[in-house]
């Protein structure tokens, strides 16, 4: 399932269904969504193998969300791609909702409940070593934030997937620098990252996270025995104004007011 989708509509939607989903739920976790939400876009519209009335299709591609606080914005595009239907995102994180606050495996198209940072990476090679061993040809993509990078856990998976040459594994970086209480840079510094995977031997490739075409180009071209870490450089809270680069939206949800205001900003992306 690729194609026939314009990336940058269904990221505007995906953005409008993301900041209803989180004002209805008085949850959290807005700003997040938004800064990968352009990334998800195209993986959904442009890159993925996947079959939405079949989930568990045996030649999938596989998408880990690391980052499972950001669930809103990976239910709705799910739900925009046809997984299950649009008025599920009504009842998110609702009491008896299959739609959780962190992503879980319950919910059609998701292959991996997350939430306790750190861990989606190491399923993820593990996936993609499976495959490499079976001669299979679907591809692992992990998306994780910077902040989780301070888990000791990811580096395991980082120095062993280019040991065992795990060219279709793809660690997709929001690198939107603000973590739950403050800037990377404030709270422990990852520069010089790309020089960090590099030197663990990954393929490394530094892009506008928020450009779809730079986006596209990243995930399309990679190597058949060498690991991409693609840092996709974002802004949290990307297309609302009052809410990009504030650390506060990692926490609150959007009044009645701000709710309009934020939906008139992302319905005008397109």
């Amino acid at each position: 399932m690729t194609g026939g989708v314009d990336s940058r509509a269904l990221s505007s939607r995906i953005r409008a269904h993301a900041l209803r989903m989180v004002h209805g739920a008085k949850s959290s976790h807005i700003g997040t969504c938004l800064s990968m939400a352009d990334l998800l876009a195209v993986l959904y519209a442009e890159v993925l193998n996947v079959r939405p009335t079949d989930p568990t299709w045996s030649e999938r591609d596989r998408l880990i969300l690391s980052k499972g606080h950001g669930a809103a914005i990976l239910y709705a595009v799910l739900a925009e791609r046809g997984f299950f239907p649009l008025s599920w995102l009504e009842l998110f994180a609702a009491d008896g909702s299959a739609l959780t606050g962190h992503v879980s495996h319950h919910v059609p198209g998701i292959e991996l409940s997350t939430g306790s940072l750190g861990h989606g990476l190491s399923v993820g090679t593990g996936l993609a070593l499976a495959a490499r061993r079976s001669g299979a040809q679907w591809r692992t993509v992990v998306l994780c934030s910077d902040g989780e990078l301070d888990e000791g856990s990811n580096w395991e998976p980082i120095l062993f997937a280019p040991h065992h040459r795990l060219g279709g594994l793809t660690l997709i970086v929001d690198y939107n620098k603000i973590q739950s209480f403050g800037t990377v840079e404030e709270v422990l510094p990852l520069e010089p990252l790309a020089d960090k995977f590099r030197a663990f031997r990954w393929d490394v490739v530094e892009i506008d996270g928020h450009d779809h075409d730079a986006v596209g180009a990243a995930l399309r071209d990679v190597s058949a025995d060498v690991p991409r870490c693609i840092l996709a450089h974002t802004i949290k809270g990307r297309g609302v104004d009052f809410m990009e680069g504030k650390l506060a939206w990692h926490y609150k949800s959007p009044s009645d007011d701000e709710l309009a205001d934020a939906l008139a900003q992302v319905c005008a992306m397109t």
